[in-house]
């Protein structure tokens, strides 16, 4: 399946009311935008989800979300639209990793405080939900190159199968140079987890976030504003890896998104491993 890219998406509502627009991809892994009525309430599958003063919203559908959602959308004058929203299911690949140090694969009993350790920060750092709309402005690739995982895939370590994969992987050398895919506020920056090494993550408003994952270097700081294209990282083969490579992940209110699906096709730029 192709993706949309994001601007058309922008300009070309997929699903309309009266007082409820919906653009977006409608797929396992899928991010919708959605606007409505100043002050309106608005519902997913039970979750209250953040709006904006002007109607703006986000939804989205986890990686094994049931085929249908139910969108509830409460307005100021009283009157509520319902939405029954048919979500496409995908097929997974299964992708294979051998030669990852037995440790990384299974770890030992004094890995797992620290295994926790790490968890708890990133739960944290996700948990950041405010009115800033950086997302509205659109997502770009943050690095180039070829893509050696992608989201969804199951995933069978030395052998072993483990979660799932919920990120975007992309191949490059060490040290080349990693944007933001679009305005945020960098909420952690970890010099070395466990599983995923130098770690750094950004807020894009309304509890919208892209993670980066296994860095050689972090150049910005937790607080710090970033801006769309700015240079906040290096590539790297730091925690649990077997080549040096990017791993992308977007998550939405505890929702594993597909950052695949909020970008066009990739366009290679030699230049950004010379710089």
């Amino acid at each position: 399946m192709r993706f949309f890219v994001l601007l058309f998406l922008l300009t070309a509502p997929l699903l309309c009311g009266a007082s409820v627009q919906l653009q977006g991809e409608f797929i396992q892994g899928g991010l919708v935008f959605g606007k409505t009525e100043p002050g309106a309430t608005v519902v997913q599958d039970g979750e209250k989800v953040p709006v904006s003063p002007a109607g703006d919203f986000l939804i989205g559908f986890e990686r094994d979300a049931p085929r249908e959602s139910m969108l509830i959308v409460r307005l100021p004058d009283g009157r509520e639209e319902k939405r029954k929203l048919h979500v496409v299911k995908r097929e997974y690949d299964i992708q294979r990793i051998d030669g990852l140090p037995p440790r990384k694969v299974t770890p030992r009993e004094e890995d797992l405080k620290r295994i926790r350790a790490d968890r708890a920060a990133v739960k944290k750092a996700r948990a950041r939900i405010d009115q800033r709309l950086d997302f509205l402005h659109g997502f770009d690739w943050p690095v180039t190159g070829r893509i050696s995982g992608v989201y969804g895939s199951q995933r069978i370590l030395n052998g072993k199968p483990k979660w799932p994969h919920y990120g975007v992987d992309i191949a490059g050398p060490v040290g080349t140079p990693v944007r933001a895919p679009a305005d945020g506020i960098v909420t952690l920056a970890h010099p070395d987890m466990f599983y995923s090494g130098a770690t750094l993550i950004m807020d894009h408003g309304h509890g919208l976030s892209s993670t980066f994952l296994h860095l050689s270097k972090i150049l910005v700081e937790e607080g710090q504003v970033v801006k769309k294209g700015q240079i906040v990282a290096k590539m790297g083969a730091t925690g649990r890896v077997t080549g040096p490579h990017l791993d992308w992940r977007m998550n939405l209110r505890g929702k594993r998104l597909d950052p695949q699906l909020l970008v066009g096709p990739m366009v290679s730029d030699k230049a950004e491993n010379s710089q």
